[in-house]
């Protein structure tokens, strides 16, 4: 059966151009894929156009990764998928034109847009769109609005010759999912193959946490990060595929790498929404083949809904973030006296100068347990040293300036045993780019994709008002009875985990070493329990789903990120280390159960 390899060559703007290098030395690919644009991303590229009609759109993947390699992709015969086309794909075909005429190379370049929706934010204003979380009213004044397009308008693209082909938003694993689409001739009516391949592109659109990177059994894969294998996909027809790497490179490919990777940021697993097919990854299996090779199968698809989503950002006032490094006696003490008259300072200025008082603030001591909830870890008795950090947001840059000014300018009235613990000089007044989430109806929205300037069609299912009764939800784990000789042990000699964001919610996807592991892990990780050890950071409530194809369960932490991404006045603005808090909690299991366990 004919298989093709598909390359996982970036996982996020600013991702190694060393990847791409890799893939066609040593990967012998048939696709590279590129995933540019975090929603924050595009808020950043409509900035870079408002300053230059020649920006807009993700400049390093033109200048740093296809022009030094496009001579090598024209003769392998590789085609590129990418995302890279921001808010300005013009200006992206441009640039990457000029580069083929250039180097004299006659490859064909596709495009699909029509996601950018800023020309109808008047309309979407008056038919009353609301937050689709918070059930907030539409922002005053939007820095960017763009829809999640899907897999059908990239396959028709290269259905049409195209040989690279340039996006703007679509969802993450769309790139991968339109290359089989495009292969295969999959319709949209292949609900179950259409599930795998966007599954496929969940598992390599975070590039290296799929081959060892951001694992938790780091020490498994750390001899290997220097040369870090970038992910390769190897998929034929019926949707089954094997996630792979290079011979050769660096990190592992393991049952539990992709499983972590599997359950990153998907929310409920049985109703994972994507714009071509709703995915079920419950019932996923990871069969290990040999070394570096995990077979893939399970995934079930059900029809789309009728909708997009749409994220949109907006300016939502200035902020600045303050650190110092702090040392010497009673030193978590002096912190804190720092801190507090610091802000007791600015907020009698503020109100001296007629403005309002900070809309948020946070003090953090960096050192401290700073992450932690305090319920359950103590603050270490022999602190030397500590990063003092102070985050203010205002909604006049002003205001926020003031602080920057002030916090400078009382270094030599307060703490001794101090010196800089970051920029030097005042800090940095930056604006802050909030996220809002709504659902539109797809025939709203219209991909609009070209090759060689010839416009295409593309199929597209007809939208459908999902139904959970379609879902079949397994029951959970038997919980345990309890042992009178069991023994307390932290949840990482029995799991893994990975976490991060899911807009203001965080998700954490906890994956059993053993499948004898489960019943243990059910009886201590309940919805109570997790929110209780969260409680420091959750406002709202969480929600256990239950995987049993890999023996995991995800966590879903409703509004537990402080407004998410760079609105947050958290460390951890996207959850990122809520995965290692997690792996701490406590379990009861029979004194004998981990003789086997090398953790």
């Amino acid at each position: 059966m004919n298989k093709i390899k598909i390359g996982g060559a970036s996982g996020y703007w600013g991702d190694s151009a060393y990847a791409t290098e890799q893939l066609l030395t040593k990967g012998n690919v048939d696709y590279l894929v590129y995933d540019y644009l975090a929603e924050v991303t595009m808020s950043l590229l409509a900035n870079a156009k408002s300053k230059s009609e020649q920006l807009g759109y993700a400049t390093d993947f033109v200048q740093q990764i296809l022009k030094p390699n496009l001579q090598q992709i024209a003769e392998g015969g590789v085609k590129v998928v990418a995302n890279a086309g921001g808010v300005n794909l013009p200006a992206c075909k441009e640039a990457i034109q000029a580069i083929l005429d250039e180097q004299g190379l006659a490859l064909k370049i596709g495009t699909v847009d029509g996601d950018n929706l800023m020309p109808k934010e008047a309309a979407l204003r008056a038919s009353g769109i609301t937050e689709m979380e918070t059930g907030e009213p539409f922002p005053n004044k939007l820095a960017s609005i763009n829809a999640y397009l899907g897999a059908f308008p990239i396959a028709a693209a290269l259905n049409a010759g195209a040989d690279i082909v340039i996006t703007g938003r679509v969802v993450d694993s769309a790139t991968t999912l339109g290359v089989l689409i495009h292969e295969y001739n999959w319709s949209v009516d292949d609900l179950d193959k259409l599930s795998m391949g966007a599954l496929a592109g969940h598992l390599i659109e975070c590039g290296c946490q799929v081959t060892g990177g951001n694992f938790t059994d780091w020490h498994d894969s750390c001899d290997g990060w220097a040369d870090m294998g970038y992910p390769i996909i190897e998929c034929d027809e019926s949707g089954d595929f094997v996630v792979t790497k290079a011979t050769g490179t660096g990190g592992l490919v393991s049952k539990l790498t992709v499983a972590e990777q599997l359950v990153y940021e998907i929310g409920d697993p049985q109703t994972y929404f994507l714009p071509d097919v709703v995915c079920d990854f419950s019932q996923v299996k990871l069969t290990e083949q040999s070394t570096d090779r995990i077979l893939v199968t399970g995934a079930i698809g059900y029809p789309p809904s009728a909708q997009y989503k749409v994220s949109a950002t907006y300016l939502d006032g200035y902020r600045a973030v303050y650190t110092q490094l702090l040392t010497g006696f009673d030193v978590l003490k002096k912190a804190e006296l720092t801190a507090n008259a610091i802000l007791e300072r600015c907020e009698k200025l503020l109100a001296n100068a007629g403005y309002a008082n900070f809309k948020q603030h946070s003090i953090n001591y960096l050192g401290a347990n700073a992450l932690w909830n305090k319920e359950h870890f103590s603050i270490p008795q022999e602190i030397q040293e500590i990063v003092l950090r102070i985050v203010v947001h205002h909604d006049k840059r002003d205001a926020v300036a003031l602080f920057s000014r002030e916090v400078m300018g009382v270094i030599l009235n307060m703490t001794t045993g101090r010196c800089a613990a970051g920029q030097a000089g005042r800090p940095k007044v930056s604006p802050v780019i909030s996220l809002y989430s709504f659902l539109i109806d797809k025939n709203l929205v219209n991909a609009v994709v070209e090759v060689e300037g010839k416009p295409l069609t593309y199929p597209q299912a007809s939208g459908n008002t999902f139904n959970d009764n379609m879902v079949h939800r397994k029951p959970d784990p038997i919980v345990r009875q309890s042992d009178k000789n069991a023994i307390q042990v932290p949840l990482v000699k029995l799991a893994v985990a990975r976490s991060g964001d899911k807009g203001r919610f965080a998700n954490i996807g906890v994956i059993a070493r053993r499948p004898e592991y489960m019943p243990y892990i059910a009886q201590a990780l309940t919805e109570q329990t997790v929110s209780d050890w969260f409680s420091h950071v959750v406002k709202g409530r969480v929600e256990r789903f239950y995987l049993p194809g890999i023996d995991a369960f995800n966590f879903l932490l409703q509004d537990a990120l402080g407004g998410g991404g760079v609105s947050s006045m958290n460390i951890d603005t996207q959850g990122k280390t809520y995965a290692q808090q997690i792996l701490k909690m406590p379990v009861k299991v029979p004194a004998g159960l981990l003789k086997n366990e090398r953790r």
